[in-house]
């Protein structure tokens, strides 16, 4: 988009921004406060603790709810470089930034060929449905360092690998970025040593700097079934036929105790094994890789391993909605109808948390619906980007690849003698 339309629409896109954002801290700093639990206690209490522990030089080895890669402790300490403010208003002023950040690598990437606004304009729709609950976790941070790394992937790998990298050990979810990566080439070399390497010496610095780094291991393996995952459903349902579990605070966040849940938390994994199986399936058959094709790849990994996780938190739509934005970005991405599916989602989400979490909590009529639609809005959208991505690369076809680099390789131009082109010229009537 260029010229003085381009240029207002960018500007109408920042004023937007401003708005929403303005609501948002409003909300995160209590002037404004909507029904339900109070979203912020993570960081006053939560996170404000562990950077206490952080100062010590260990990572939280004595909390179980400390279940994030070592380089989260980067997330919860940043508030230290705004000494003049409280805790509090200085993480929610540096995820301000952050999401500032993201809005400008957007509106940039909209005036590359290639690309378009719809980005940007997802980007601020999507954060401002979600609500406060986005200013007031550091998933907003990871989802900045996932953006910029597809962004930049086309034109600087070896960035694009160290962000990649970097985001990894911020919190796992960005690995699957690689998904739909090249693998042959100089550019695709330069990437996947870029985050081989960045991620061996960080994880390094981490391991020798302080105890506990890879803790976090453990602690998430220990999880169970949390209240508004796909799983939650079947006990949200039993409770009313006179299932006898509990819902409790359980390795920080509510979830499922009692008969069964060990078993459906299993049959989570499970889900989650087979949508690996499919990625890997996909990887093996796809025939052609276009500049989209690495956005589209990662959008569909992160929702497949979203919607089938034994949790799903309302920050998890962050990592989506940015990844949607992506997609929406590049020109030639199937993924348009997947990423107004999320859109949809995490406008549900706002409702099912925080407005309506208590009736969640209690497995009330409205907050089994509200949970319902969100979910199911989930797997459509998973099962509607896993259709796209397999036809768009033309993974049912058999015949030549089109190689690893990542892009789609364009016909060879054929040279046709006078004679030839003559005998395929169509007859006339008459």
């Amino acid at each position: 988009m260029d010229g003085a339309g381009g240029a207002r629409g960018r500007w109408l896109a920042v004023a937007a921004w401003a708005v929403t954002r303005a609501v948002l801290l409003l909300c995160v700093l209590k002037v404004l406060v909507l029904p339900g639990p109070d979203v912020t206690t993570d960081v006053s209490v939560i996170y404000h603790g562990w950077a206490e522990v952080l100062r010590t030089g260990t990572f939280p080895l004595d909390d179980v709810t400390w279940q994030y890669p070592p380089a989260a402790a980067l997330a919860v300490l940043s508030p230290g470089l705004l000494p003049f403010l409280g805790y509090a208003p200085a993480f929610s002023l540096l995820v301000l930034v952050a999401d500032a950040a993201t809005l400008a690598l957007f509106l940039r990437a909209g005036r590359r060929p290639g690309h378009r606004a719809a980005g940007a304009w997802a980007w601020i729709a999507g954060v401002a449905l979600l609500g406060p609950t986005g200013y007031a976790r550091y998933d907003l941070m990871v989802t900045a360092v996932a953006v910029a790394a597809l962004l930049t992937a086309a034109r600087r790998p070896r960035v694009a690998g160290a962000l990649i990298a970097f985001g990894t050990l911020l919190k796992v979810w960005p690995a699957l970025l690689l998904t739909g990566a090249a693998l042959r080439g100089r550019r695709a070399r330069a990437l996947w040593r870029s985050a081989a390497g960045t991620g061996a010496g960080l994880t390094l610095c981490f391991v020798v700097a302080a105890p506990g780094a890879t803790a976090f291991l453990t602690f998430q393996r220990d999880r169970g079934t949390e209240v508004e995952s796909l799983g939650g459903l079947v006990f949200h349902l039993a409770r009313h036929y006179g299932w006898d579990g509990r819902v409790l605070l359980n390795y920080g966040s509510v979830e499922f105790l009692g008969p069964g849940v060990p078993l459906v938390s299993t049959a989570a994994v499970m889900l989650s094994g087979a949508a690996l199986g499919w990625l890997v399936l996909w990887r093996t058959r796809a025939r052609r890789f276009t500049r989209a094709t690495p956005a589209d790849a990662a959008f569909t990994a992160t929702l497949l391993f979203t919607t089938t996780s034994r949790v799903i938190s309302p920050q998890y739509l962050l990592w989506l909605v940015g990844l949607a934005a992506v997609c929406l970005a590049v020109r030639g991405s199937r993924q348009t109808p997947a990423a107004v599916l999320v859109l949809l989602a995490t406008g549900v989400t706002l409702l099912e948390f925080p407005v309506h979490f208590a009736d969640v909590v209690a497995s009330n009529p409205l907050g089994v619906t509200l949970l319902a639609v969100r979910n199911g809005l989930l797997v459509a959208a998973s099962l509607l980007a896993c259709r796209r991505l397999w036809t768009a690369t033309g993974a049912g076809r058999r015949g030549t690849r089109s190689g690893g680099s990542g892009l789609r390789r364009a016909p060879a131009p054929r040279t046709v003698t006078a004679p030839a082109a003559a005998s395929h010229r169509p007859a006339t009537a008459g």
